[in-house]
């Protein structure tokens, strides 16, 4: 009884201090970040038929890319990532907003996994709660797997009408993911370090103030536009 306890209570931990999973710090962790989604961006868009569908990614109103969210566990366990996230802006991709997402959990476990993790926020209303400091996915915004395949749309009641939709890849001994009770919010720390601390969330991605970018931001939010020309010749409309 008690080694479960003290299980619990180091999970509960880590889930409250990231930097137990490497948070980001500095400036290089930043630059490290956005490399490290750009790269799991790419790679994901162009899976041969596993990508995300043209029709999905046009309706999206931001992307988020978590590359190697960590889940580890015995008995109980916890999962942490950290990442980026572009809305669009008047047909373009705006400057790219650090986010975390952490989540307990429990039941008979055992193992470790990291998971490239892409989610699709669909709507203005998804965009507003994640910005409102976090969000509970699964309880304030309503997440589903995303249906994959070029030529595939959303064909379930819970991929038409949820707020966000998810696509992974995973190695390890766990299989698949379950986002249902994380939360997701802005990386306050990050953010201020990469645009100063007068800039905050829900400013930067919507686009009311202007921030600069660095080489490695500019390369994630081109990686995104690169991704919906090179697969549909379209110009995506802004969702604002």
């Amino acid at each position: 009884m008690r080694t479960r306890k003290a299980m619990i209570v180091g999970v509960a931990a880590l889930l409250s201090a990231p930097i137990a999973f490497g948070a980001t710090d500095s400036t290089a962790d930043n630059a490290k970040t956005l490399n490290k989604a750009t790269t799991v961006l790419t790679e994901i868009r162009n899976m041969q038929d596993k990508n995300i569908p043209d029709s999905v990614w046009n309706r999206a109103a931001c992307v988020v890319v978590i590359p190697g969210m960590k889940k580890a566990g015995f008995i109980v366990g916890g999962e942490f990532g950290e990442g980026v996230m572009s809305c669009r802006k008047g047909g373009a991709w705006g400057p790219p907003v650090f986010m975390q997402l952490a989540k307990g959990s429990a039941g008979l476990q055992a193992g470790f996994s990291s998971t490239d993790l892409v989610l699709l926020v669909m709507n203005r209303q998804g965009v507003e709660m994640l910005l409102n400091n976090k969000v509970t996915l699964g309880g304030d915004a309503s997440i589903a797997a995303g249906p994959v395949g070029r030529t595939a749309s959303a064909g379930t009641d819970a991929q038409m009408t949820a707020e966000m939709l998810s696509y992974s890849r995973s190695k390890g001994l766990f299989a698949g993911i379950d986002l249902s009770g994380g939360t997701l919010k802005p990386d306050n720390d990050a953010n201020a370090l990469m645009y100063g601390a007068s800039a905050n969330a829900r400013d930067i991605a919507l686009g009311t103030t202007r921030v600069a970018m660095t080489a490695e931001g500019q390369a994630f939010t081109t990686a995104l536009g690169q991704g919906a020309r090179a697969t549909t010749g379209v110009k995506p409309k802004s969702r604002y």
